[in-house]
């Protein structure tokens, strides 16, 4: 039997990959739910999936938490700048512990890509192409939750607020996401492969005409330049660091690297990834009904 593991699988991702290897007929004693507390995923063990400790920090819990592992999914790291060490540490575990496949959620064209987020994934990327274990790269576009978060506000502002200007974002549902990294992980081949992963593209001014179809209510796109956007953001409350981290994340929007033409992601999932108008119809009923 094959034995698949899941890192950071408390995570909202995580979980979702999770859920959807079992629903597609993973035996819970073959999935390993990796994990920095096991306490957060009791669930999963009272389902019979395999809880196991590791933390990607903590090179020592690693060994023991792939033990018997063949296939591992390695959900990216939350912390900019200390990934590719943290990365490192889990693929050296996955070396020594005889795992046969690493499928690993990076970023939409992570070794040419602009954005601020690509080095920690590049990075990562040569360290799994040096490892030796055969590779799939699940480079990820932005999640459409990313935007959704702030729905609230947008309606109660009239407005969304960037410094993209026309450039285009090929988003997906986490839930598409992990979609395609459950069939990456269940496919049974021996070859390396680069997933291109991203939905029907929009713009921040499209993003606002699709808030007011769905909701009724007016929103519109207000237009910055990046500094002027870091300055509103400091002004919302944002430390000068991460508001130059939010707005150099929008220049790079800007400069077309959130968009891709690629159909990987609707050939992994084997069906039309969700639109704009179904994220924002779910996230304004779940707002609603809260």
């Amino acid at each position: 039997m094959t034995t698949y593991a899941v890192t950071a699988a408390s995570g909202q991702l995580g979980r979702l990959v999770v859920e959807e290897l079992l629903a597609r007929g993973v035996a819970p004693g073959d999935l390993v739910a990796v994990v920095r507390t096991p306490a957060k995923v009791d669930d999963l063990a009272a389902r019979g999936v395999q809880v196991r400790r590791g933390d990607y920090s903590e090179p020592a819990s690693l060994g023991p938490a792939l033990a018997g592992v063949d296939r591992l999914l390695l959900i990216s790291g939350d912390t900019p700048g200390q990934r590719p060490a943290q990365h490192a540490n889990v693929v050296e575990a996955a070396k020594a512990t005889g795992v046969q496949r690493i499928a690993y959620t990076g970023l939409l064209r992570a070794d040419t890509s602009g954005s601020p987020l690509a080095p920690d994934h590049a990075a990562t990327e040569e360290l799994l192409a040096a490892s030796g274990i055969p590779t799939t790269l699940l480079r990820n576009g932005w999640y459409l939750e990313n935007h959704l978060a702030s729905l609230g506000q947008h309606l109660a502002t009239g407005e969304v607020v960037g410094a993209a200007h026309d450039g285009r974002i090929s988003a997906a549902t986490r839930a598409d996401y992990a979609a395609a990294a459950a069939a990456a992980l269940l496919a049974d081949d021996r070859e390396d492969h680069v997933y291109e992963l991203g939905g029907a593209s929009f713009s921040l001014a499209e993003l606002a005409a699709t808030i007011t179809e769905v909701t009724g209510t007016p929103v519109a796109y207000r237009d910055l330049s990046t500094e002027e956007f870091a300055q509103h953001l400091r002004g919302a409350g944002l430390d000068e660091g991460t508001a130059g981290f939010v707005a150099a994340l929008d220049a790079s929007t800007a400069a077309g690297d959130l968009e891709t033409d690629s159909d990987d992601l609707a050939r992994l999932i084997g069906r039309t990834p969700s639109t704009l108008a179904e994220a924002v119809r779910a996230a304004a009923s779940a707002a609603a009904s809260s």
